[in-house]
């Protein structure tokens, strides 16, 4: 019997910025979805429609057949959360896997998740982000089929495709089917240097650039095509795509992604701000405004203060924790759809020991040891960007194989 249920979409979820700049010790909940009692109306013609929501197409292709879910707390039809909903209408689910942060989405920035058993659901949970980031054989062992529905936000460096990377790659080689439920890029543009090997690591797995211009359904279809799973695997994976969306659409996310992407402001600077986890200044982690501020203690110059604080559930130990910095308030600017050097080129400048402004894992995160290069020979923006514009246009007529929507 096909089940047809298809949910509202959240209303979008902004945190309000506070209106003081020193961070307190008590941290916004993480939001998470209350349970729906009744079903939504069908979603009206030409309103978006996420993958997870086609729940009529995806419970038809999961009857009699093992499930498992990789998912997160950004996994939702409607108000309630996917593994509730399809154990609800009676799909066989055997386990869940969890990516950086936790299935719940509870788990501070880095700090390595370890498997136990979800209370709601009764299902084991296995971390992808402790002991091992792909799954094992034994791990695999009793599942036939797997099911990807985790919100990304667009980046290169953005654990969860790297997630997606290493379970297509297990299931490759167990000869096991993925389904992989589409949801939108809020961050669907193209920019940034293409990442250059050695450089791999998990913020760095593909050669794509910084904001890379694909749903993760596109992604794991360019990941197959382009031969990146280990000995040119390849996952036969199926996109459950979304209805009525488009890459230049806007898109409000109804849950934060991760602990420290509160709102749409951090979401849409994360693609130019992460850059600064590669230098001596905070983003401000251990604040209530991670990704909209920036600053350091020797920056005394600039009249916007904060201090870092450990936040249980956000980030505990942050850099230059019970430090007074001073800096960038970036709460109210625009933000256009590019990679935005200005403020890694103004606050190198700004900083009196520029032999220690930049630390190793900025390479990393680059993707390339020339953007730190070309910040220390004083090349402006425009000049940067010229050198990128050959790899971009390479790109970009790669990406247009593996496009789903317009």
């Amino acid at each position: 019997m096909r089940i047809k249920l298809l949910f509202l979409l959240l209303a979008s979820i902004a945190c309000r910025s506070p209106k003081n700049t020193t961070a307190t010790t008590t941290p916004p909940p993480i939001e998470k979805p209350p349970v729906a009692e009744q079903p939504a109306p069908a979603t009206k013609p030409g309103k978006l429609a996420l993958g997870a929501e086609q729940l009529d197409v995806l419970l038809s292709k999961l009857q009699n057949q093992r499930v498992a879910l990789v998912v997160n707390q950004t996994s939702i039809v409607g108000k309630r959360h996917l593994a509730d909903t399809l154990k609800s209408l009676g799909a066989n689910l055997v386990k869940i896997f969890g990516p950086e942060h936790g299935f719940r989405g509870a788990a501070a920035d880095g700090e390595h998740v370890k498997d136990g058993i979800d209370s709601k659901t009764g299902l084991p949970v296995v971390s992808l982000y402790g002991k091992n980031y792909k799954p094992t054989p034994e791990q695999l062992s009793n599942v036939d089929i797997v099911v990807f529905d985790i919100q990304d936000v667009g980046t290169r460096f953005y654990t969860y495709i790297s997630t997606m990377h290493y379970m297509m790659e297990a299931c490759a080689e167990l000869h096991k089917k993925m389904f992989i439920l589409d949801r939108p890029n809020p961050n669907a543009y193209v920019d940034g240097p293409i990442n250059q090997y050695p450089l791999k690591s998990l913020v760095a797995m593909h050669t794509i650039p910084i904001t890379h211009g694909l749903t993760v359904g596109e992604l794991a279809h360019m990941i197959n095509g382009e031969g990146w799973l280990t000995n040119h695997v390849k996952c036969d994976i199926e996109v459950i795509q979304m209805k009525n969306w488009k890459h230049t659409d806007d898109y409000s996310l109804p849950v934060r992604p991760s602990p420290n992407l509160p709102n749409d402001q951090a979401i849409r600077l994360y693609p130019s701000i992460c850059l600064f986890e590669g230098t001596v200044i905070s983003v401000g982690r251990g604040t209530q405004i991670p990704f909209q501020i920036l600053g350091n203690p020797e920056l005394k110059n600039m009249p916007f203060q904060f201090t870092p604080v450990s936040i249980p559930g956000m980030s505990t130990s942050p850099p230059l924790e019970n430090k007074l910095c001073y800096g960038l308030d970036l709460r109210n600017v625009p933000v256009a759809r590019r990679i935005d050097l200005s403020y890694v080129i103004q606050l190198y400048k700004a900083y009196p020991d520029k032999e220690k402004f930049f630390v190793p894992y900025f390479d990393t995160l680059a993707g390339t040891t020339e953007l730190k290069q070309q910040i220390k020979d004083g090349l402006t923006e425009e000049q940067i960007r010229e050198t990128w514009k050959a790899g971009l246009e390479e790109y970009k007529k790669k990406r247009e194989k593996y496009l789903l929507y317009p």
